[in-house]
């Protein structure tokens, strides 16, 4: 007998449908849509409506790769399969026309039935195995799960598959089986062809958050503190250089986007990535980079390291790299932290330490000299038991001589406690601060002042409730426009502005 433990509803293209973590017995939980079913009648329908529109609505090469277009060619197919549909069935009520609409741009623009899981915002990642088996979704709060939907054929899975690869420029075949990719939605696609997946054709779907994680977010779930926060704040602004390292699915990049919304508005920060996953405050002064791999001919590829060696004659601030993997990469990135530039990036790394070791040898190959240029060491953590993710340990690079050669070692300033889930000061800076102090001319006392200011800051946005990287990115905004202003607001707990922004 079947068990309910939790139902809730989503909607994708204005269709509502209802998802049930529901377990038996001696089984694990599985994850059921209730997809309505149609009648032979209905689908007979739905193919001559589609046919209709693949013939009458025509759609250009740049609508198809252009993400911008999407609601536009949305809109152009709703407002046509409307049209037809009245025409065909002027009878049929609101209601029914709404579903069948929807299920229509679903089919033709979309990835059908998958579109709902990917507007499941407790999905964190999904995956067809093939035809042959239902879909699973990685559930935030009961992991992996399997599903009732299963994708009837193998060319199904490899026309979704080439849906994927056309909005992006590229393509997918028996020659080119692989596709890392980006759907509209921002969400990163992986796809595998049969023979290569000897199962079969398979997708897997890693979403991102719609609206990503703020630092108020990650202080309010108790992924970070305050404090940490609070001196973050203070090394972005005055252009400390800060890598961020962690196992996978750790929380790397969120972590990243939270904490870049801390630059000033006014500096050019460019990004690359493999595939774009950083959505930053639309007040800062921002380029995005991807790469492109190769076509089938093996032309026209554009690397990480092509793209970041020509960020450098972009007159960039701040340059952000995705994830540094690479002897070469490496050596370009921490060049730039030696001229003058602020540099960031994620690393794979589980402690400190161990990103240390990462670093100097290989495939990475740093010289140890290179890592001072490194002023802040964070480390995300997933504890998979619980369910959570936290900030591991906080640390800098310290330099020193043990046989006549120079070392780099951990200095961790804040660790997280697992037995009370908080973090504490775990050891007193020997580099940050002393930095700090030289490169804004202040007195430990000083800083110690300016630092405690924007704990008030963020306590102070954490009880107005501020949300969502816009209305974060507006105060942020006007501190750098006025911060004693926004100071004088949160001492006195008073309102935040409409939209964060200064009257």
């Amino acid at each position: 007998m079947q068990k309910e433990i939790e139902a809730y509803r989503i909607e994708s293209e204005h269709i509502e449908v209802t998802v049930r973590i529901v377990a038996s017995e001696g089984k694990l939980p599985s994850y059921e849509l209730s997809l309505p079913e149609l009648e032979p009648a209905t689908n007979a329908f739905l193919d001559e409506i589609r046919t209709q529109l693949v013939t009458e609505v025509t759609v250009s090469t740049s609508e198809m790769v252009d993400p911008a277009a999407v609601n536009q060619l949305k809109e152009k197919f709703s407002r046509k399969a409307l049209t037809l549909i009245q025409a065909l069935m002027p009878n049929i009520n609101s209601e029914l026309r709404t579903y069948l609409i929807g299920h229509l741009l679903q089919d033709m623009l979309g990835l059908g039935p998958i579109e709902f899981l990917l507007n499941d915002v407790s999905l964190e990642e999904v995956v067809i195995p093939s035809a042959k088996e239902p879909i699973r979704v990685y559930h935030k709060k009961y992991g992996w799960l399997k599903t009732n939907i299963t994708i009837r054929t193998e060319e199904q899975i490899q026309n979704y598959s080439s849906i994927i690869a056309r909005r992006v420029g590229r393509q997918i075949t028996t020659l080119s089986p692989l596709l890392d990719a980006h759907l509209v939605t921002g969400d990163r696609a992986n796809a595998v062809l049969y023979p290569i997946g000897t199962k079969g054709n398979t997708i897997t779907i890693r979403k991102f958050a719609r609206d990503p994680w703020t630092a108020i977010d990650l202080i309010n779930n108790k992924t970070c503190s305050v404090e940490i926060f609070a001196l973050i704040w203070h090394a972005i602004q005055y252009e400390m250089n800060i890598l961020v390292s962690g196992g996978t699915a750790s929380g790397k990049t969120s972590f990243l986007n939270s904490m870049l919304m801390f630059m000033p508005p006014n500096q050019r920060i460019i990004s690359i990535e493999d595939t774009r996953e950083l959505q930053l405050s639309e007040q800062l002064y921002w380029c995005p980079l991807v790469t492109r791999q190769p076509n089938s001919e093996g032309k026209g590829e554009v690397s990480m390291l092509g793209l970041l060696v020509n960020s450098l004659r972009m007159r960039p601030d701040r340059i952000i790299l995705g994830e540094m993997r690479t002897a070469e990469q490496a050596q370009v990135l921490f060049e730039a932290m030696h001229t003058g530039h602020s540099v960031y990036a994620t690393v794979h790394a589980d402690t400190i330490g161990e990103t240390i070791k990462r670093l100097v040898y290989p495939p990475i190959n740093v010289p140890p000299n290179l890592l001072s240029a490194v002023h802040l060491n964070v480390v995300m953590f997933r504890d998979r038991r619980k369910g959570i993710r936290r900030t591991l340990q906080v640390g800098e690079y310290v330099a020193s001589e043990e046989g006549g050669s120079e070392t780099i070692k951990p200095n961790v300033l804040y660790r997280w406690r697992p037995e009370k889930d908080d973090m504490y000061a775990h050891s007193e800076s020997l580099k940050i601060k002393e930095d700090l102090c030289r490169f804004t001319g202040s007195t430990l006392k000083e800083l110690a002042a300016e630092i405690k200011s924007k704990e008030k800051i963020l306590s102070w946005m954490i009880k107005q409730q501020v949300k969502g990287i816009v209305q974060m990115g507006q105060i942020l905004n006007s501190y750098y426009s006025d911060p004693d202003y926004i100071l004088s607001l949160a001492e006195k707990n008073k309102k935040a502005p409409p939209g964060g922004s200064l009257s």
